[in-house]
């Protein structure tokens, strides 16, 4: 017997599903619970249990996110304000509505999972989603990635944007005008994202990261591609927030992990005027080598419910290991943000007292941390750096550095001086002190020196937030004319001053003009537009 709310309910929804011009031959599984679809993947043989009871699943051809194939619509809304090129590359209108109706008449008849959910945890900033797979661990996916609203948020839901993510259509790219068959492709206008012909999840929450990087610098809120916690005992309303920016392999996920201070989020937020909010609703951890011992946090949240991706178990058993790697490197855990002990309720914090950009040097020229002024803050934001070492990829003999604007220049569609200034807005007017923070090679470059211990970061970070580096006693290194600390507690004097840890000084001085030259001819994309005195907080080389 159907109650007048079920009733209304069921209305609204039908309403929604017209809207978005789903077929009404589609079989819909509405809002399902967890436990409903983790049961309807395993009898469609989506994944398998592991001895955890995480829900174990491939991703099929595509094992990460295929940058090349993403697309925004460009048209009137979008033609001027878009840096247009390589990262933002130009989709028909017409092209768009030709495969957005063909996705569609391809669910006739066929069974597809529908779910109501948000982004971002302030109100004021919050976007509604309807989200509709053919994958019920995709479904799950978005359950655990996304802010997920209540019973009485769903009887009033009014989605936004729609994401229509369907693996197992590729687009013709002769017809459609895609590069190959898959494609992430974003209408602004039309608040719209397809995805197909890949099984990556990674593209859904990323696709709502790129729509909010475009709606909310609009809005005075800079849009940051990071980790925040806050401290243990500290409110939404105190400065004790913590950002941590850094590609992978830099340490954001590890060193936001910190039994002493509580998790806001792990990978995307939002500044506003006074507050720091989380966009999502859950964590998408890499897992790779995990160990309880190294990361207890993340190892502890994968129970029943969890989801792995292109994980293998040890021969003969359901255990995982974490460092079977022949699948891909990106192994990944998608979990609810409740499921880590320390996390944050609500999801928020005060503007940030203090900000790390992290690095993982493999030319050993970075200090392990650096105090930085406004406009170096801006100049090292905008510049994105970290570096691939020897071994991560074929041809690869020597260190290489590698530049990502923002920390996310994958998910940027505004040049990067507009989230460069609106970061440098929010130091100038906030008691923000930012740092950078190498958790690469100290002692000498890949090969020769070492990893800086994960200890000493620690220890580096921890006085930081402590108040000990705050007042410390200062040195101006060059190339770079950044601010090393001359003492840290818990960390030997010799690895703070990068080329006194080195055996030869002269070495030192050949690679760190090297690097220093790297991120001049990278920064030469943004000479245009980008204020002098940004320019000038950069790296100069000696005549």
């Amino acid at each position: 017997m159907f109650t007048e709310q079920s009733l209304q309910i069921r209305q609204r929804n039908q309403s929604v599903l017209e809207s978005i011009g789903l077929p009404s031959t589609t079989n819909v599984a509405m809002n399902w619970s967890s436990q409903a679809l983790i049961a309807a993947a395993l009898e469609k043989g989506e994944g398998v249990l592991t001895d955890k009871g995480a829900l174990m699943c491939d991703t099929g051809t595509f094992t990460g996110r295929s940058p090349k194939d993403k697309f925004i619509v460009e048209d009137e809304l979008t033609s001027d304000p878009v840096w247009w090129g390589e990262i933002n590359q130009p989709f028909s209108p017409d092209a768009f509505d030709l495969l957005h109706q063909q996705m569609l008449d391809f669910l006739a008849e066929k069974s597809v999972y529908v779910r109501y959910v948000n982004a971002c945890s302030v109100a004021d900033s919050r976007l509604s989603i309807c989200v509709i797979n053919t994958l019920a661990w995709h479904n799950l996916f978005c359950h655990h990635l996304f802010l997920r609203p209540t019973s009485s948020e769903i009887a009033d839901f009014s989605p936004e944007w729609t994401i229509l993510n369907i693996p197992e259509f590729e687009a013709d790219p002769l017809v459609h005008g895609t590069r190959k068959g898959n494609f992430t492709i974003i209408n602004f206008t039309k608040k719209v994202i397809l995805i197909g012909g890949t099984a990556y999840a990674g593209e859904m929450k990323k696709g709502i990261f790129s729509v909010l990087n475009f709606t909310l610098p609009r809005k005075g809120i800079l849009s940051m591609h990071c980790s925040a916690n806050i401290g243990a005992q500290t409110t939404e309303n105190e400065a004790d927030t913590a950002l941590f920016f850094g590609l992978s392999g830099t340490g954001k996920t590890t060193l936001s992990a910190d039994v002493n201070r509580r998790l806001i989020g792990d990978d995307e937020h939002g500044w506003a005027d006074q507050i720091v909010f989380n966009i999502e609703g859950g964590c998408y951890a890499k897992v790779v080598n995990l160990s309880q011992e190294g990361e207890p946090e993340i190892y502890q949240a994968i129970r029943p419910g969890s989801i792995l991706e292109n994980t293998r178990f040890y021969e003969g058993t359901d255990q995982v290991d974490y460092a079977n790697n022949v699948v891909t490197d990106n192994t990944r855990a998608a979990y609810p943000i409740d499921f880590i002990s320390n996390f944050a309720q609500p999801s928020l914090g005060a503007s940030p007292k203090n900000i790390f950009f992290l690095t993982a040097d493999a030319f050993g020229v970075l200090p392990p941390i650096a105090k930085l002024t406004t406009q170096q803050a801006m100049y090292y934001f905008m510049s994105g750096f970290t570096s691939k070492v020897a071994g991560t990829e074929v041809g690869i003999k020597e260190p290489v550095p590698t530049f990502s604007a923002c920390f996310g220049a994958a998910f940027l569609p505004l040049h990067p001086s507009e989230y460069a200034n609106l970061l440098g807005s929010k130091l100038k007017s906030q008691q923000v002190q930012v740092w950078l923070v190498n958790t690469g090679w100290v002692a000498g470059a890949y090969g020769t020196g070492s990893r800086i211990s994960l200890k000493y970061t620690r220890s580096l970070i921890n006085a930081v937030l402590n108040g000990d580096l705050q007042h410390a006693e200062y040195q101006t290194i060059k190339p770079f004319g950044l601010a090393v600390p001359l003492n840290c507690p818990g960390v030997p004097d010799n690895l703070l001053n990068p080329r006194e840890s080195w055996s030869e000084p002269a070495e030192y001085d050949l690679q760190a003009l090297k690097l220093a030259a790297a991120f001049q001819v990278n920064f030469q994309q943004y000479q245009h537009g980008t204020d002098e005195a940004i320019l000038e907080a950069g790296p100069h080389l000696e005549d």
